[in-house]
């Protein structure tokens, strides 16, 4: 989890939201990481996990995703809830609850609020969901500036 913490504290970095996403294998090996990319590329689909998800399929088997676990600083939205149910990736563990991140940014109607717990709690195949995680250093990403 602190290696993703440490992701997401590089998007933030790069002028960009605090979210940060990395893929193990079964095996404890790490296959890719990606940062939120939003403001930098303009693009308001580019979340971490849809950016790391992209390069995923592309480059590892459906049996490694399904062996394979997805680590994020913060729940995924509803959006990358679905993308990691459809990439084949069998377990996310998160840091900061849906709820909270949204209570920290306040409720907006730009916003699609369902936590990525229940999403995949409606999948046709499960997905493991662990988390929240270490939510004290992972609310404090928040706390450092606008997101």
């Amino acid at each position: 989890m602190r290696e993703v913490f440490a992701i997401a504290r590089r998007a933030r970095a790069h002028g960009n939201r605090p979210f940060g996403a990395l893929l193990v294998a079964g095996n404890g090996a790490v296959l890719t990481a990606a940062e939120n990319s939003q403001v930098t590329e303009g693009q308001v689909l580019a979340h971490a996990e849809m950016n790391l998800l992209h390069r995923a399929v592309t480059e590892f088997s459906p049996d490694v995703l399904a062996t394979s676990t997805l680590y994020t600083n913060a729940e995924p939205c509803a959006m990358c809830a679905g993308a990691i149910f459809w990439s084949g990736v069998g377990k996310l563990v998160f840091g900061l609850s849906g709820d909270r991140l949204h209570e920290l940014s306040g409720y907006s109607p730009q916003m699609l609020v369902a936590s990525a717990r229940d999403v995949l709690s409606r999948a046709g195949r499960q997905v493991q969901v662990v988390g929240p995680l270490f939510e004290a250093e992972a609310e404090a990403l928040f706390a450092e500036g606008e997101f």
